[in-house]
């Protein structure tokens, strides 16, 4: 049985999806699960990244100050923010990352947005995202690019592609909620939840490597 380590996510989704594939996996973040299941630790994903796990996958690490769609706060802040605190979360949010990144784990998956340079810089051993999906190709009618750092595991390959709709149409409206998510306290969940078809095709794929590598029966 291998050991799955699921940083940042309080939602439950791809803990489960390892579960279900017969893993012991266990998931972290500041906050407690939403599910409140027994198999999630309530603290910072570093204090453990040392316990012998043999797969690390960072769902949503904080990447506000790290993503190239923010990068100009970093020049003129927003209200109530000073430059000083702007670049102290972008050091902070590169120092998470960087972390994950380069655990002592042999397969890791950190999941972020397209990054400004500044960010690459701050990163150790940093190197561009392995590929970039999305929630359409393993069935989940909705946008959502999503770049996948991958070390020791394969790309995720679509499972169900779907054939999204025209520009300017109500489908296209609709595959669009998560960009349309109005500003509000819990806008920052409904942007991080993973997709269950996404969820489900990284337990499934992502196993058959753990196998593979380890000598375990997929």
């Amino acid at each position: 049985m291998s050991r799955v380590l699921i940083g940042c996510e309080t939602s439950g989704v791809v803990r489960r999806a390892f579960a279900a594939m017969g893993h012991d996996v266990w998931s972290c973040d500041l906050l407690p699960a939403e599910d409140r299941s027994n198999r999630h630790i309530t603290g910072d994903i570093r204090d453990i990244l040392n316990d012998g796990w043999d797969m690390l996958a960072v769902m949503h690490p904080p990447c506000t100050r790290l993503c190239n769609s923010g990068v100009r706060w970093l020049h003129t802040p927003p209200p109530g923010k000073t430059a000083d605190q702007m670049q102290a979360e972008l050091a902070e949010g590169a120092a998470l990352f960087s972390a994950c990144w380069n655990a002592p784990i042999e397969r890791v998956a950190v999941e972020n947005p397209v990054m400004h340079r500044y960010a690459k810089a701050l990163i150790e051993n940093f190197r561009p995202a392995t590929q970039t999906v999305q929630p359409w190709w393993f069935g989940e009618p909705s946008f959502k690019a999503t770049g996948l750092y991958l070390r020791g595991l394969p790309p995720l390959m679509p499972t169900n592609r779907l054939t999204p709709p025209r520009p300017g149409t109500q489908d296209h409206k609709a595959w669009s909620a998560i960009h349309r998510a109005p500003p509000g306290p819990n806008r920052w969940a409904i942007r991080s939840r993973t997709f269950q078809g996404i969820a489900d095709a990284m337990a499934s794929q992502w196993s058959t490597a753990i196998a593979r590598a380890t000598g375990e029966a997929a």
